[in-house]
């Protein structure tokens, strides 16, 4: 019961994440919309798929993969908004 709830939750959270992609009107905020409601998202599918780990070794492997991406997201975030910030001064 709570995989099922915290993998739909998370699904909602990539929803939501995606709806702010398209309606937000800059860059800047379209990327805070996505980058929060994925990284929420994903943090609940992880939550939701570790008592359904067959072992301890796939629920770090889980966890690994969550913080790789967080990290990965960030790192990324940080580039496009500072390529988009530098395409408005260069106006």
């Amino acid at each position: 019961m709570m995989t099922i709830a915290a993998v739909s939750a998370g699904a909602f959270f990539f929803l939501a994440g995606t709806v702010g992609l398209l309606r937000f009107p800059d860059t800047l905020t379209r990327l805070h919309a996505l980058t929060k409601a994925d990284n929420l998202g994903l943090g609940l599918v992880v939550l939701g798929l570790l008592p359904q780990a067959g072992s301890l070794r796939d629920g770090f492997k889980l966890i690994g993969i969550w913080l790789l991406t967080l990290l990965a997201g960030a790192t990324v975030s940080q580039l496009i908004a500072r390529t988009a910030r530098e395409g408005e001064t260069a106006k």
